[in-house]
């Protein structure tokens, strides 16, 4: 077969060094969302959604054939990170965790998790970041080691 095609969507998370709250300001966070998606779409890896609180951040996007996940986490947390201590004098101090949550989503639950994602900030009135990711991981089988999931 002379073409290559792909659909693999995931969902990754990842959160601020000891999940500072650097995203507070709702300018800031949106922008950084923007700056991931365009980090995405430069890796050919599109962005179908990017949400998160002042803590952490929720990306949808579809995998690209020609990138793995670690070299596409690595891309988003190096660029990203680098790019918004250029942004102001209080942010210099910024830095993502060293880990990261990734999870394959099948294509009919997409526009769910599109909404979930949106809805990050009324979630959070009621979950803490921890919990949420325990509860993704358990949902998906994962078992977390408490000791190193939350530098």
């Amino acid at each position: 077969m002379p073409q290559s095609l792909v659909q693999i969507y995931v969902h990754l998370i990842f959160s601020t060094k000891d999940r500072k709250p650097f995203l507070k300001d709702p300018r800031t966070r949106d922008q950084m969302h923007r700056y991931l998606a365009g980090i995405c779409a430069n890796v050919d890896c599109p962005a179908l959604i990017v949400g998160g609180v002042q803590d952490h951040v929720h990306l949808l996007c579809r995998l690209g054939k020609t990138i793995d996940v670690a070299d596409l986490i690595r891309d988003l947390k190096r660029d990203s990170s680098k790019w918004i201590k250029s942004q102001a004098g209080d942010l210099n101090e910024f830095h993502w965790q060293s880990g990261y949550g990734g999870f394959s989503i099948s294509p009919s639950h997409v526009d769910g998790l599109m909404e979930y994602i949106a809805d990050q900030e009324n979630h959070h009135r009621r979950e803490s970041f921890q919990d949420e990711f325990r509860r993704i991981c358990e949902k998906y089988g994962l078992s977390i080691d408490e000791r190193y999931v939350w530098d």
